[in-house]
Order: C-alpha cells, then sequence, then structure tokens
C-alpha cells in the first residue's frame, strides 16, 4: 500500500468528514443569521439535514460548532496569504490576494458575517488567536512588503494598515451587502457587480502601491 492510499480515509472516516463538513456549513449560515446567541444545536441539526443526536455526536456543545465554524473562517482566508513572499512580484501577489478575498466574499458571505459579528462583540472566541498567530502573520508578510519597498519595487505604504485597508475594502461587499446593495439600485449582488467591484479595488490599491500599469484594453473607456 502506497503511503497516499494509506492517508486515504476509510468509510467511516470519509462519513465522519461529509457529516462535519454539513455541520459546519449549516452552523455557519445559521451563525451569520443569528448570531451566536440566537443560534441554536436543534436548528443547526435541521439546517444540515441531520438528527441532533448527530450533531451532538461531532460537537458536544454550540460553543464547540462555534469555534470551528471561526478556525475553518481563518484557515480559508489566510491560506491566501500564500502568494505574498519576498520572490515574488507585488503586483501579482496583491492581485491574486484582492481576487481571492473578493471572490470569498462573494462565494462565502456568511462566513464574512460571522468572523465581523464575534469582532463587533469584542473577539471572545478568537481574541487571543488574533493578538498572537494573526499578529505574528501579518508582520511577517509586512516584512514581505518592506523588503519590496526597500528593493524599489512598490511606493512606500504602510504595511500593516495596507492589510487592514484590503480586508475592510473585500468584505464590506459582504457585512455590508444590504448597503452595497442599496447604493447600486440592486436586490442582490450578482457576478457582474462583483467583477465590477474587484476592478475597482485592484485599481485603488495597485495605484496606491505605485504599482498600476494598466494594459491598452484597461486604458478603454469603461462602458458601465
Amino acid at each position: 500500500m502506497t503511503a497516499l492510499a494509506a492517508r486515504r480515509p476509510g468509510p467511516a472516516g470519509r462519513i465522519r468528514q461529509q457529516h462535519e463538513g454539513a455541520i459546519l456549513d449549516a452552523a455557519e449560515t445559521v451563525f451569520a443569521r443569528a448570531g451566536f446567541q440566537g443560534a441554536t444545536m436543534a436548528e443547526i441539526a435541521l439546517k444540515a439535514g441531520l438528527p441532533k443526536a448527530n450533531l451532538h455526536y461531532y460537537f458536544g456543545t454550540k460553543a464547540e460548532v462555534y469555534r470551528a465554524v471561526l478556525s475553518r473562517i481563518l484557515q480559508l482566508w489566510l491560506a491566501e496569504t500564500d502568494r505574498i513572499t519576498p520572490d515574488a512580484a507585488p503586483r501579482d501577489a496583491l492581485t491574486h490576494y484582492i481576487e481571492a478575498k473578493m471572490h470569498l466574499s462573494a462565494s462565502r458571505p456568511d462566513a464574512s458575517r460571522v468572523f465581523a459579528n464575534e469582532l463587533l462583540h469584542g473577539a471572545p472566541e478568537i481574541g487571543d488567536y488574533l493578538r498572537g498567530e494573526l499578529r505574528k502573520l501579518v508582520a511577517a508578510k509586512a516584512g514581505v512588503i518592506e523588503s519590496w519597498i526597500a528593493a524599489g519595487q512598490m511606493a512606500p505604504v504602510d504595511p500593516q494598515h495596507l492589510f487592514i485597508s484590503l480586508w475592510a475594502l473585500t468584505q464590506t461587499y459582504a457585512d455590508f451587502e444590504a448597503q452595497v446593495c442599496a447604493i447600486l439600485g440592486r436586490q442582490q449582488l450578482g457576478p457582474a457587480d462583483y467583477r465590477r467591484a474587484t476592478e475597482h479595488v485592484l485599481n485603488f490599491v495597485l495605484r496606491g502601491c505605485g504599482l498600476y500599469n494598466p494594459t491598452p484594453e484597461e486604458m478603454k473607456p469603461c462602458s458601465i
């Protein structure tokens, strides 16, 4: 048996993964709409299509489910910083990061709303992580940006505040979708709205970082 085959989960492992995934997907939606206090295990089980007893088998308490949801969101978001490395081209790395964050706001808006609600309540569950691991990660990536600036590859910016600005610019389309829709005259944001928003955020950030080098196609007047 190969090492890869040895790592593959058996039928019981796959079923567990499927059930845990369904629970976390359902919990993400329920927490986004009801908040931690308003959410119930019964509602999460119903949304997941599982008996409540099954939910308690995988997660003993609502707090355990909530922490698992937050952990999955953080892993999803932070994975997108992997392209920000010293040997990467600044424009390419920041473009990838912005496009990835905008895609996540479009495809996983509830994840962003759960995270925002946690922060609005003082980050009781993930405060230690934010002050520890997240701060270390941002410091490391800020160091990369400082190296790009020192090498003359981009304009001088405050690296830490650049990340804070990027989060605000991208996550607002999920967290405050109702406000964005009201301004744009939409019932709901669609793919075209997100393409337009992504282009705006990219141009805004890349210009501010001295990285904007438009192609002939980008220089054509906008038809919107």
